[in-house]
């Protein structure tokens, strides 16, 4: 795990492309527009002011609400496997503090992201924040499993929490071709990666993972 030095102000920038380049380093990474997109995002802005100095270490933060925002080098892997392009209409499950979705921006533009929140605090927390970065993403306040059906379908879907199996709802919104990529499994939880086709979802194990579990029904 990398771990930077607290940043101080001006420093947040410079914590944040050290923190990239270790992940890159590592062999966590290794697609140039995940790994932009990583370095665009100001992490900081989405964590409490008391965990800012914290920010630009690769593991997660609490958000309140007893949530978190997920480790960096996890969004960038969840990106990768999405095999996300400019212009996929993508839903994400769980908007938390925003962070995960502003990353998706980067990649797919912004009117292109649309997220559900569980939690009204949260949403409207996330709302404030994305937009004061100038991001323009549609959430709305609701149980994830029903995904969003209004802006279906979707080229790409993900959750940012552990479902116990991949919710049917978000399923039937993906595109033929489409992607779900998310921590699916109670006791063990595994990421998986599945990809729609007409006979059904062609799944990929990508190892154990440990998020928060998924609210609703």
């Amino acid at each position: 795990m990398f771990r930077a030095d607290p940043p101080d102000g001006d420093d947040f920038d410079e914590q944040r492309e050290k923190m990239v380049d270790a992940l890159v380093g590592a062999g966590r990474l290794d697609d140039e527009t995940v790994i932009e997109a990583l370095k665009a995002v100001p992490r900081h802005e989405f964590v409490p002011e008391a965990r800012r100095d914290r920010a630009y270490i690769d593991r997660p933060l609490p958000i309140g609400s007893d949530q978190t925002v997920s480790a960096p080098h996890i969004v960038g892997i969840m990106s990768e496997l999405l095999e996300l392009e400019d212009g996929d209409e993508v839903l994400e499950i769980g908007t938390g503090c925003g962070y995960h979705a502003a990353v998706t921006a980067e990649i797919v533009g912004d009117e292109n992201v649309y997220s559900v929140e569980y939690l009204d605090e949260l949403a409207e927390d996330a709302r404030e924040t994305l937009s004061e970065l100038g991001y323009d993403i549609e959430i709305r306040v609701g149980d994830g499993h029903e995904g969003w059906s209004e802006h279906a379908p979707y080229d790409a879907a993900y959750l940012t929490c552990a479902a116990a199996e991949i919710p049917e709802g978000i399923v039937d919104q993906l595109r033929g071709g489409g992607i779900f990529v998310g921590p699916i499994g109670t006791a063990e939880q595994r990421l998986i990666k599945a990809t729609k086709t007409e006979t059904g979802l062609d799944r990929e194990d990508h190892g154990g993972v440990r998020f928060v579990r998924m609210q609703g029904d």
